[in-house]
C-alpha cells in the first residue's frame, strides 16, 4: 500500500496545487488575482520534474492491476502536465479580460489534468469511468464558465446533458461486459476472450455500447453534434483544452482499452472502428468547408482528425506496434499544432474580441508576425511537407497500408486534401483580403496588451510547429 502510495505521489501533488489556487483566491485581493495562474503553471513545472524523477523506468501495476505505472502513463503524465502549462499561459489575460472567478477557473483545469493522468494509467473499466468522470465534471463547469454569455451557458447545459447520456451508456455498457464475463480489468477480459468457446451476443452489446460512450467523448460521427456549438459557446482558451486535452486523454484511454483487452477479439471489431473512422474523417472536413465561425471551424477540423486517429486504432494488430507508435505521433503533432494555432487565435480575440473567418482579413497587414504563425498552425494541421502535419500522417498512413487498410488511408489522404481548403480560405483572408474600414497601418487602441499576453506562447510554439517533423523523423530514423 506504501509504495502504491508513491508511486501516486504526482496525482496527490496535482490534487494540493488545485486545492491551494482554491484557497488563495480566498485571501488574494483582486488586483493579485491573475498571479493565481503563474502559482498554477510553477506547480505544474514541478510536478513535471518530481514525475521524470520518481517514475522514469518503473513498470508496476497499482492496487491489484488498476492502475498502471509505466512508460505509456508517464508519457501521457508529461503530455497533460505541459500542456496545462501552456493552456494557463494562454488563458492568464484572457480570463482577466472576460472571465471571473479566476482561482476557481484555474483550480478546475488543475482537476481535469488530474483525471487525464488517471484515464491514462487505468487498466480497468470502473477506474477508466471514474477518472473520465472527473475529467468530464470539471469541463461541465469550464465549458459555462463565462456566465454572462448566453451561448457559454447553452453551450453548458448541451455538454452536461450529452455528457450524462454518454456517461449513462458506458456505464451501462461496462456492467454488460462484467455480468458475461465476470471481470472488469483490460487484461483479465483479453483472457476470458481468448479462453472463450464462444461470444455471447449480450458481450457485444456491452462492447459496443462502450464504443458508443467513448464516440460522445471523442466526438466520432455519428456522435458528434455536441461538438461545434459546445466549441463555439466555450470561452477560447477551454475550446482550445476541449480539442487537444479531452482528445488526447480519451485516446490514451481508448488506445490502452483496445490493445491490452480487445485485441483478441480484433478481426470482429476492426471494420466497425475503420467506418466509423472512415465516415468520421469525411463528415468533418466536409461540414467544416461551410463554416464562418473560426470556433466552429475548428470543431469540424478537429473531428476530422479524430477521424484520421481512429483510422490508427483500428489498424492496431498485435504483429506490428507500427500502428500504435503511429497514433501516438499522431496526437503528439496534432496537439502542438493545434497549440500554436489556438495560441494566435487566441491572441488575436485579445485584440479585437472577434471569432468569424472574415474578421481576420488583411491581419498580415496589421501583424504580420501573428498571421505568419496561425498561417503555419493550418498548413500543419493540412498536412503540407516540412511541417510536423505530413511527418505524422505519412507515418500513421504508411501503418494502414501495411495492415491491408489501403482503402482507409487513400481515403484519410482523401479527407486531408479537402482540409487544405478550408485551411487556406482562413490563410486567404489573413494575405489577401483588405481589412474593412481600416488601412494597412491599423492596429487598434487594445492591440498591443493582447499581444504581449499571448505572444509569448506563439512566438515559443512556431518552431515546434515547423521543426516537430524534422525531429520525428530523425527519432524514426
Amino acid at each position: 500500500m506504501t509504495a502504491n502510495l508513491q508511486l501516486l505521489t504526482p496525482e496527490f501533488a496535482l490534487a494540493g496545487l488545485a486545492l491551494i489556487v482554491f484557497a488563495l483566491d480566498l485571501v488574494l485581493p483582486a488586483g493579485r488575482k491573475h498571479l493565481l495562474g503563474w502559482v498554477a503553471v510553477t506547480g505544474l513545472a514541478a510536478l513535471i520534474l518530481v514525475s521524470l524523477v520518481m517514475l522514469w523506468g518503473k513498470d508496476e501495476t497499482l492496487y491489484d492491476g488498476l492502475l498502471a505505472v509505466d512508460a505509456y502513463s508517464l508519457f501521457f503524465k508529461i503530455f497533460f502536465l505541459g500542456l496545462g502549462i501552456f493552456i494557463i499561459l494562454s488563458s492568464i489575460e484572457y480570463v482577466s479580460q472576460y472571465l471571473e472567478n479566476q482561482g476557481e477557473f484555474y483550480g478546475l483545469l488543475l482537476f481535469s489534468i488530474l483525471g487525464m493522468n488517471v484515464m491514462a494509467q487505468s487498466r480497468e473499466l470502473l477506474t477508466a469511468y471514474i477518472s473520465l468522470e472527473l475529467l468530464s465534471f470539471s469541463l461541465y463547469v469550464l465549458v459555462a464558465y463565462a456566465r454572462s454569455d448566453f451561448k457559454s451557458n447553452e453551450a453548458g447545459l448541451k455538454y452536461i446533458i450529452v455528457g450524462a447520456f454518454s456517461s449513462a451508456i458506458l456505464l451501462y455498457g461496462v456492467s454488460m461486459v462484467y455480468s458475461t464475463l465476470g471481470v472488469t480489468k483490460f487484461v483479465a477480459i483479453s483472457s476470458a476472450l481468448e479462453n472463450a468457446g464462444g461470444v455471447s451476443p449480450a458481450l457485444w452489446v456491452g462492447l459496443a455500447m462502450i464504443l458508443v460512450g467513448l464516440g460522445f467523448k471523442i466526438a466520432a460521427v455519428p456522435f458528434h453534434m455536441w461538438a461545434p456549438d459546445v466549441y463555439e459557446g466555450a470561452p477560447l482558451p477551454v475550446t482550445a483544452y476541449l480539442a487537444i486535452g479531452s482528445k488526447a486523454a480519451a485516446f490514451a484511454l481508448v488506445l490502452r482499452l483496445f490493445s491490452e483487452g480487445l485485441l483478441a477479439v480484433g478481426e470482429q471489431w476492426q471494420l466497425v472502428v475503420a467506418l466509423m473512422a472512415a465516415v468520421t474523417m469525411l463528415v468533418g472536413n466536409l461540414v467544416a468547408l461551410a463554416q464562418h465561425n473560426i470556433k466552429r471551424l475548428m470543431a469540424y477540423s478537429s473531428i476530422g482528425h479524430v477521424g484520421i486517429i481512429l483510422a490508427g486504432v483500428a489498424a492496431l494488430s498485435q504483429d506490428s506496434v507500427q500502428a500504435a507508435t503511429g497514433v501516438l505521433l499522431y496526437l503528439v503533432g496534432y496537439s502542438i499544432t493545434n497549440m500554436l494555432v489556438f495560441a494566435g487565435l487566441i491572441s488575436f480575440f485579445n485584440m479585437t474580441g472577434k471569432e468569424e473567418i472574415s474578421d481576420f482579413a488583411g491581419l498580415a497587414d496589421r501583424n504580420p508576425f501573428l498571421a505568419a504563425c496561425i498561417a503555419i498552425g493550418m498548413f500543419s494541421l493540412g498536412g503540407l511537407p516540412i511541417f510536423a502535419g505530413f511527418t505524422v500522417k505519412f507515418y500513421l498512413f504508411a501503418a494502414l497500408a501495411n495492415e491491408g487498410l489501403l482503402w482507409l488511408a487513400g481515403l484519410a489522404i482523401f479527407s486531408s486534401l479537402i482540409s487544405l481548403y478550408y485551411y487556406l480560405q482562413v490563410i486567404r483572408q489573413m494575405y489577401i483580403h483588405p481589412a474593412a474600414g481600416v488601412g494597412p497601418d491599423y492596429i487598434g487602441e487594445d492591440d498591443s496588451a493582447g499581444e504581449a499576453a499571448a505572444g509569448q506562447e506563439t512566438l515559443a510554439l512556431s518552431p515546434s510547429a515547423l521543426m516537430l517533423g524534422v525531429l520525428l523523423v530523425s527519432l524514426l530514423g
